[in-house]
């Protein structure tokens, strides 16, 4: 199934149905009095969130959604009846935003989540409802209230815990591969990964998801490479795993580089909690990979921790302690950066 986490929809609720103008007219009845029934409300637009959708790629195909107008009413104090609501369904994670793309008008974080969205129109008055001791038979009626009309944008953000951050070819599909039942595409070369992979860890007690995004390279924000679209997708995760190739001539560039994109996006990610690991550590050997760690480490200021995705190396032990990071960021033990590794 291609990926897909943007979309731009046209919404129209549904019309009320027109009020009615009628006269009770039978045998032996002499003042038979107005009995013309209000029209129909028109139908609502809802959006709910369901488990079984993982991409927008259904509104590649529908662009628009009407609900149903309210019927009109009819005589005999009949009232109308009221249009069908249009349910659309997306996935977990789904943000609603105007049409310039610059405000939220909803954000759909949980499963079942359902919300009204547009409002149908109301039904009009039929001529029993303007029957009074003054006006016994009127010859009134109002037309039903037009729907809301509006189109937006759909913008997907997936729900994970852990977000992967790196260069193109650091290794984070690979690690992911490795940690987790995902199979995402991976070769030798940069930007293998076109669109975010999720993976399911279960590590001892804890269990979280990890959400695997395209590399960025410099000048990202600025549309460079395959841009900084897809940190979206790890805006809502609780915690940052930046992945650094060891055989990198310049580490300490490579990880300003990432730490500038993401600061230059925004979005709160230069405060989340963040843990730096140095990748491929089999293709170097333990002691130079280990040169390597203490050699960012100095330069940064941070902690490093060594890896190898390909043969498991201390795979286990960064799994652990993400699962606690995440389980201590859930709790608010750990606030946004205030995390030391």
């Amino acid at each position: 199934m291609k990926f897909l986490d943007q979309a731009k929809i046209y919404l129209q609720s549904g019309k009320g149905g027109a009020g009615c103008i009628s006269f009770r007219r039978e045998k032996y009845i002499e003042f038979g009095g107005p009995e013309g029934g209000n029209g129909g409300k028109g139908g609502d637009i809802y959006f709910e969130t369901v488990p079984t959708l993982n991409t927008l790629i259904d509104f590649r195909y529908q662009q628009h959604f009407n609900a149903q107008n309210g019927n009109h009413g009819e005589g005999r104090n009949k009232t109308g009846a009221g249009g069908e609501d249009c349910i659309i369904r997306v996935p977990i994670g789904t943000q609603i935003l105007d049409e310039e793309k610059e405000t939220v008008l909803a954000d759909m974080t949980e499963v079942g989540q359902r919300i009204k969205f547009l409002k149908g129109g109301d039904g009009g008055f039929g001529n029993t409802h303007y029957k009074s001791s003054t006006n016994q038979a009127p010859r009134k009626f109002t037309p039903g209230w037009p729907g809301q009309e509006i189109a937006v944008w759909l913008r997907l953000k997936l729900i994970a815990d852990v977000g992967l951050v790196g260069l193109p070819n650091a290794g984070k599909s690979t690690f992911l591969a490795a940690c987790s039942n995902a199979k995402p595409k991976i070769a030798d070369y940069p930007f293998t990964t076109l669109h975010p992979n999720l993976g399911v860890v279960k590590a001892g007690e804890y269990d979280y998801v990890i959400a695997d995004i395209p590399g960025l390279i410099e000048g990202a924000h600025e549309g460079q490479g395959l841009g900084d679209r897809f940190l979206g997708h790890v805006e809502r995760t609780s915690v940052l795993l930046h992945i650094i190739d060891c055989m990198q001539d310049d580490l300490a560039k490579a990880y300003n580089t990432i730490r500038h994109e993401l600061t230059e996006y925004g979005a709160g990610l230069e405060n989340k909690p963040e843990i730096i690991v140095l990748n491929k550590a089999d293709a170097l050997g333990e002691e130079l990979a280990q040169d390597q760690a203490e050699t960012l480490s100095k330069a940064i200021g941070k902690d490093v921790q060594i890896i190898s995705a390909v043969s498991g190396q201390n795979i286990k032990e960064l799994l652990y302690k993400l699962g606690e990071v995440v389980a201590k960021k859930k709790q608010g033990i750990i606030e946004e950066g205030e995390f030391e590794p």
